[in-house]
């Protein structure tokens, strides 16, 4: 059977035609006039989007690259840091942290559960030499969203920075910087932004660039400073990714069209589409609670293979979503719903879990469950995002 394809993973994202269109365009030199218009523009949307006045520094590497960047330039070896870890990419603050001879603190809560702004405090309080947070606003591996609002109030009070993995929540929940006191915010092309992997984003505080200077990069390649220097003259330091900068002014240009608040307002009602959904599906949300706007993870039956389950929703629906990762392998299906995603989507992607669960061996007991996550998204779209909202009754 021909199905279209839909990819509902978490990064990579669906491309709308506009940003394709613009990567199609003839190169442009990234030293001349029209380039310096292009990244001027994309400059002041990009504030809009972080929420600050400070430079956003647009790098060539993925979001992994700029966690490293926001590490290897903010902290000094022997240091210490805070890290919150409850799934892999808290692990991986960890792991850049270790390289960069950074002294550890792990605060971990359960895979699927966020970690508690009461928490960090404690920590703070047991070891005054901590001289950062670093934490995921959105843990990808697990689609649990941090209170990074809450604990950026605690840090903006001490001598901590706090630096935030915005990869999976950048342009999908609110963030914004200067308002909650985030000291660091990165993000990378492939998710809510609409475009192809390859463009990190990053940006630091006023306190957060004063301890940059002062620290001095351990690597050439990644200094801060001296690529802000060049981004104040609409430059790049090194050779730009001329059609990702090209693409992303096309991007936020639509994202921004209508303002924030209408683009979380879509997120919000997608993602609790989705979640209603799932929960008449009789299946089980892997983060019940504290949860991201752009993906949702999806606990299967006891004796359902989940590779399997993305085999056949791949194969016979044309729809590709991700599993898990380490324990959660094999146990639970990510979807995504970020991005260039609207309801249809979303819609066809519960159809392809649910028949590819009862495939794969399973059982799916609710058959209106899609009506039921209908009206969710529907009720969704009148509150302000964030705002909870009960099943209405399906008409």
């Amino acid at each position: 059977m021909l199905n279209k394809k839909r990819l509902l993973t978490p990064g990579p994202t669906p491309l709308p035609e506009e940003v394709r269109l613009a990567l199609a365009q003839d190169m442009i030199h990234h030293r001349k006039s029209r380039f310096k218009e292009i990244m001027q523009r994309v400059q002041g949307h990009l504030r809009e989007l972080f929420g600050t006045t400070q430079p956003v520094l647009p790098l060539s590497c993925s979001g992994s690259g700029a966690m490293t960047a926001a590490v290897y330039n903010l902290f000094a070896p022997g240091e210490k840091v805070l890290v919150a870890e409850a799934g892999k990419f808290g692990e991986r603050w960890v792991e850049i942290a270790r390289s960069r001879g950074l002294e550890c603190t792990v605060l971990s809560a359960p895979w699927g559960r966020a970690v508690k702004a009461g928490d960090v405090a404690a920590a703070l309080d047991a070891d005054p030499d901590i001289r950062g947070v670093l934490i995921q606003m959105s843990e990808t591996s697990t689609g649990v969203l941090h209170p990074v609002r809450e604990v950026a109030a605690v840090t903006r009070t001490r001598n901590v920075l706090c630096v935030v993995d915005g990869i999976s929540g950048v342009s999908l929940s609110p963030c914004p910087m200067d308002q909650w006191g985030v000291d660091c915010l990165v993000t990378g092309s492939q998710k809510g932004l609409m475009l192809p992997p390859g463009l990190a984003l990053l940006a630091l505080s006023a306190r957060a660039w004063d301890k940059a200077e002062k620290t001095g990069t351990g690597c050439f390649y990644f200094d801060l400073c001296r690529e802000r220097d060049n981004v104040l003259k609409n430059q790049t330091r090194f050779t730009t990714p001329v059609n990702l900068i090209v693409g992303l002014d096309v991007s936020l240009k639509m994202l921004l069209a209508g303002g924030l608040d209408a683009v979380y307002r879509k997120q919000w009602a997608l993602t609790l589409f989705t979640r209603a959904a799932v929960r008449a599906m009789g299946l089980e949300l892997l983060a019940p609670e504290n949860f991201a706007w752009g993906i949702t993870s999806v606990l299967l039956p006891e004796g359902v293979d989940g590779n399997e389950v993305l085999r056949l929703a791949a194969e016979k629906h044309g729809v590709y979503m991700a599993g898990g990762q380490d324990q959660l392998k094999g146990r639970i299906v990510r979807i995504g719903h970020m991005g260039w995603v609207d309801w249809a989507d979303v819609a066809a992607g519960l159809y392809a879990l649910d028949r590819s669960i009862v495939d794969a061996g399973g059982y799916i007991g609710a058959r209106n469950y899609l009506e039921q996550g209908l009206a969710v998204y529907r009720a969704a779209l009148d509150v302000a995002p964030g705002t909870p909202v009960s099943c209405p009754a399906v008409r």
